[in-house]
């Protein structure tokens, strides 16, 4: 296998994975819509689906966040004990990258809630 090969899948699957993403939440919006308005068009009361407030968005975000970047650090540190080698310590620390943006969504989400019962 050549390079030309190796660039060409990584740009296909570089731009073909974020379209098929897009068309597949388009499509599930679009089925979502379409029964809808069936049930309504028939008399069926629907429940509204509750969006979630700020708050909400910004403590599951951080929990995402933190609990991912841990796992991250777990795994690659449990690499580096196995395998004896510091470098891989180096890219455990990337791991810190995610865990200070979900660090800040947990400060947001504070912030948020503090502000909400002034």
């Amino acid at each position: 296998m050549g390079g030309e090969l190796i660039g060409l899948v990584a740009v296909t699957l570089g731009m073909g994975v974020p379209l098929g993403a897009l068309y597949t939440y388009y499509r599930v919006r679009k089925l979502r819509s379409e029964e809808r308005l069936a049930a309504i068009a028939r008399g069926v009361d629907i429940p509204m689906e509750p969006e979630l407030n700020q708050a909400a968005r910004s403590r599951r975000s951080g929990i995402l966040l933190v609990s991912g970047a841990l796992g991250y650090i777990a795994t690659f540190g449990l690499i580096a004990s196995i395998q004896a080698d510091r470098d891989i310590w180096t890219v455990a620390a990337f791991g810190i990258i995610p865990l200070a943006v979900g660090l800040g969504y947990f400060v947001d989400w504070s912030m948020i809630r503090r502000d909400a019962r002034a």
